[in-house]
């Protein structure tokens, strides 16, 4: 990898679209989106289907260019970094050509990198496809390639990799692996953005969470901020209803039956309080999942960013 100068932003998007379509049939797949990622962040960027993560992704790999705004990937134009070896992409589908032999695949992208055949063993090792390498792609299964595309990736040592799906295919053994190496890689200094289906992988594995619906990014922030910025639901046993209302008083609280719904910065003196009165016991608190955020923020297309009371860089 190459030095970085930290107080330049890896990825800047400033008030970028992309439109598609003519006349009165037009769509804008991504809509006003500013973004800034700096050096050494794992980012995930979620969003249901048709949200804009690929059309985004393809204009910052520099594959399409922005219908207005712009994009600067380490201070320059995307087109201009592509060749350069810093920055590396790994499509959901395409990119291998299926007649090829794994080995001959890599080795002639090393080749056409001016990397030496020595750091195609390297990378096959590090992707965990060592035993790959006599097979032709076509005969790979899908989650077999896309380890395939992550190895043809470090080829040129990149300060960027940014991975579209990247375990789509992949049995739970093969994306536990998956994500060891990509941690390894994050552990070196690597900037690495991924666009998932897999919310669980987010939460694992990242560092900030970027949330796009409608062309729009909705929220940014890591996912502590996400789930924390969320209400709470309590549940208790024992408490009579007159009492628990009592306990609710000048707190964000709505009680529904037996559940109790609660602003975050209002758990803990509820707790508190419930806590005390006679005969309660059970108390849980339950913390929405980050399935259950995803849904209710991309559920919203009209909802305004912050309402999670999470940071965003998106401009309205």
């Amino acid at each position: 990898m190459r030095s970085t100068d930290p107080t330049t932003p890896v990825i800047s998007v400033s008030g970028v679209t992309r439109t598609f379509g003519s006349c009165d049939r037009t769509v804008r797949a991504v809509d006003d989106v500013t973004l800034e990622i700096n050096a050494g962040e794992i980012v995930a960027l979620l969003g249901p289907n048709g949200a804009g993560k690929t059309t985004l992704i393809d204009m910052i790999c520099g594959f399409s260019t922005p219908g207005g705004g712009s994009i600067r990937v380490f201070g320059q134009q995307p087109s201009a970094v592509t060749g350069s070896g810093r920055i590396a992409c790994v499509p959901q589908s395409g990119g291998l050509n299926p007649y090829l032999t794994v080995q001959r695949t890599l080795l002639l992208i090393a080749a056409a990198q001016g990397v030496e055949t020595g750091r195609v063993n390297e990378v096959a090792e590090r992707a965990g496809i060592t035993g790959l390498m006599k097979r032709r792609v076509k005969n790979c299964s899908g989650g077999e390639q896309q380890r395939i595309k992550f190895a043809v990736s470090l080829i040129a040592d990149p300060d960027l990799i940014i991975l579209d799906e990247p375990t789509t295919g992949m049995d739970t053994g093969a994306r536990r692996e998956f994500w060891a190496a990509i941690s390894r890689d994050a552990d070196a200094g690597r900037t690495i953005i991924f666009a998932t289906h897999y919310l669980a992988e987010a939460e694992e594995h990242a560092e900030r969470v970027v949330v796009m619906a409608h062309g729009r990014i909705i929220s940014d922030g890591s996912v502590r901020d996400l789930l924390g910025a969320r209400a709470r639901t309590v549940t208790i046993t024992g408490a009579p209803p007159e009492a628990v209302s009592l306990a609710c008083t000048g707190l964000d609280a709505r009680v529904d039956g037996d559940r109790i719904t609660v602003a975050p910065g209002h758990s803990d003196e509820l707790a508190r309080r419930l806590l005390r009165i006679p005969g309660a016991r059970d108390l849980i608190i339950h913390q929405p999942s980050l399935e259950q955020v995803f849904l209710e923020l991309t559920a919203e297309p009209t909802a305004h960013p912050t309402a999670a009371g999470v940071d965003t860089h998106s401009t309205h």
